[in-house]
């Protein structure tokens, strides 16, 4: 029997990386999710995941280049403070292949992705149940209409041509 597991807002997180420099990568952490999984025998059944990330947070780092350029230099956060997904299917391969398909938002500009996502397995967290997962993609910046790839205008910068998505979703049945 499939247990349906909810997604916990609170120990999940979502990676910007863009290439910078060939050497660093710019990184931002956001938190609003909703979503399910079930799940059975650790495989995963069906998967609805939703989230919406607060670009503003401003919460980013750069390692280990120390320069000022923020995720606004490429997403313009304050025209568009929101990136929305919202999966559409879910697609199991075998036990450790599994894709998760659906609409990205990006400066009110929605494409159909694709997301490899693998079961990471289960934990306990102050006795409760948890189960994780990792979802990984990667978005051609230009299909969005962020910033080219030309030789960035702040400090002369160059951004690689990719966006990468990392997110690390833990669900509670």
């Amino acid at each position: 029997m499939a247990t349906n597991w909810i997604i916990d807002s609170e120990q999940s997180d979502v990676l910007l990386k863009i290439k910078h420099s060939i050497i660093a990568y710019i990184a931002g952490t956001t938190n609003k999710f909703k979503g399910n999984v079930e799940l059975k025998d650790d495989t995963i059944e069906n998967a609805s995941i939703e989230f919406s990330l607060d670009i503003n947070n401003k919460e980013t780092k750069l390692a280990p280049l120390d320069s000022p350029l923020q995720i606004d230099d490429f997403i313009e956060t304050e025209t568009y403070p929101v990136i929305n997904f919202k999966s559409t299917s879910f697609q199991k391969v075998n036990k450790n292949i599994n894709f998760l398909k659906g609409n990205l938002t990006v400066k009110n500009i929605t494409k159909v992705i694709e997301l490899d996502t693998e079961f990471l397995g289960y934990n306990y967290y102050n006795g409760v149940r948890k189960a994780s997962f990792e979802v990984k993609g990667t978005i051609n910046r230009k299909e969005f209409g962020l910033k080219t790839n030309a030789i960035f205008q702040k400090d002369g910068i160059m951004l690689g041509q990719d966006l990468q998505i990392e997110a690390n979703l833990e669900f509670t049945a």
